[in-house]
């Protein structure tokens, strides 16, 4: 599916836990997320911490929208 939206001119970010399936599917944008479980959160942490955790990785993903990309990038 990412790659359809994407042919339509509309740029996505794929945020997974397992990195190496988006770039099996072609995913252009890719950001890590924590785990399968918890891909936006962990919560061993405490809530204060676990939402900046959150608030970074959708951050990163918002910045991966504004990139242009050529090739299937892994932003860390």
């Amino acid at each position: 599916m990412v790659k359809g939206i994407e042919a339509t001119g509309i740029p996505v970010v794929h945020v997974c836990t397992v990195t190496p399936i988006s770039l099996t599917v072609g995913a252009n944008r890719i950001v890590p997320a924590i785990a399968i479980p918890h891909p936006f959160g962990n919560p061993a942490l405490d809530a204060g911490e676990e939402k900046k955790l959150r608030r970074s990785i959708v951050e990163k993903a918002l910045k991966a929208l504004t990139v242009e990309v050529t090739e299937q990038t892994v932003f860390k």
